[in-house]
């Protein structure tokens, strides 16, 4: 079976890159398996992909982001490559920042079906849970529900894959009462591979807030921050050091260089920018808590099971969503109010007051990321794949 993965890819910076990468490295080895394609966006220097290269897999980097032409460019390499099924991975900026080509490429789907090769999509978000204002995509109420209008028509076009997995049960509830489908499925987020467990010492001496990602949209560092210097005054004398661990979101250039001028009479604040794949375990493991500064959530968190594949308790915003995927998925933290620096500082001080709690989260977190292997998840794939095939003789 030749399988073609339309997703990006380390070293792309486009959101989902690292699940894409460990999602496609699950299918090596696997039985049936002849060919795996990445069909991936280019870089300034396609060449950097040779890094990650792999035997079985062909990294090919053949539609540009931010394009209005991606789904043509992968109409024409998948005529070309003829793959015997299509996996897509995808939320609802993956082919683009601006609006127009984030929605062409969603026609992705749709365009398989139109030339029969068998498809399922992994859909990390969906519009009718995302708070639209708090990720740079409206800005009025007329806006808002414009682009609600948009995007139930673009979930349209995703829904003509043959299968949708949605990371969050309540996601396939919405889905198929509302598009009244019923090829839609609960689709674990899966978990990446365990590195080997790195302990906390019991008697710390410099606590590391770390928040990972694209920042600037429904991911903000100020709270963060502003949460470490409340800290500070509580305990006068530990260490307090804050990390900012990614880069701008494309909807909002510039944000980390504010809160380098707004930060910058603080040194114990450390912007690390863009993260290689190579770098994420370090960046884990120098990490006492990994810190969730979000307003709104788009999906399952990737953050939350790398977090307990690095033994790490979090710090979580109390959201409806965030709140049933940490239930749901056997994960625990210390909660926070949404935005308020005060209450992050309370909830982290309520570990750093009861190490035992803490190490008990930590405990609970890794336990929960040996749930389901990605090796396993792809095994799920390819059961659902052979059923989508022509039956040949």
């Amino acid at each position: 079976m030749k399988l073609a993965f339309i997703s990006p890819y380390p070293p792309s910076q486009v959101t989902l890159n690292e699940y894409g990468y460990h999602l496609t490295r699950s299918f090596l080895g696997k039985k049936g398996i002849e060919k795996i394609y990445i069909l991936t966006n280019h870089l300034e220097d396609d060449s950097q992909y040779s890094r990650y290269a792999e035997a079985g897999l062909d990294i090919i980097p053949c539609w540009n982001f931010d394009s209005w032409f991606t789904v043509l460019k992968l109409r024409k390499k998948l005529k070309e490559l003829k793959p015997d099924a299509v996996i897509l991975n995808l939320q609802f900026m993956t082919f683009g920042a601006g609006k127009i080509p984030a929605a062409l490429g969603l026609l992705t789907p749709w365009m398989c079906k139109l030339l029969g090769i068998p498809s399922v999509v992994i859909l990390h978000n969906i519009t009718e849970t995302v708070k639209l204002d708090t990720i740079g995509m409206a800005d009025s109420k007329f806006k808002r529900n414009l682009f609600l209008w948009i995007g139930e028509q673009l979930t349209k076009f995703i829904l003509k894959a043959d299968l949708v997995g949605v990371t969050i049960s309540q996601y396939v509830t919405i889905l198929k009462e509302k598009y009244k489908t019923q090829n839609v499925v609960l689709l674990p987020h899966g978990n990446f591979e365990l590195p080997e467990r790195n302990y906390l010492p019991d008697d710390i001496k410099e606590i590391n807030l770390m928040a990972f990602g694209k920042f600037g949209t429904y991911k903000k560092a100020e709270v963060m921050i502003d949460a470490m210097e409340v800290l500070q005054k509580m305990y006068p004398d530990l260490k307090f050091k804050s990390t900012v661990a990614g880069t701008d979101n494309p909807n909002v250039k510039g944000y980390i260089d504010g809160l380098k001028k707004k930060y910058s009479h603080l040194p114990n604040v450390e912007y690390t920018g863009y993260i290689p794949e190579e770098m994420v375990s370090q960046i884990f493991w120098d990490s006492t808590f990994v810190i969730f500064p979000y307003t709104t959530t788009t999906g399952s968190s990737g953050i939350l099971h790398q977090a307990g594949s690095y033994g790490r308790a979090c710090i979580l915003p109390k959201i409806d969503d965030l709140e049933r995927v940490v239930e749901e998925e056997g994960y625990g933290g210390a909660y926070f109010e949404t935005e308020n620096a005060e209450s992050l500082a309370v909830a982290v001080a309520s570990l750093i007051d009861n190490p035992q709690e803490r190490r008990n989260i930590e405990d609970q977190n890794f336990k929960a990321a040996k749930g389901l292997p990605m090796n396993e998840l792809a095994q799920w794939y390819l059961s659902h794949i052979q059923k989508l095939l022509p039956q040949k003789p």
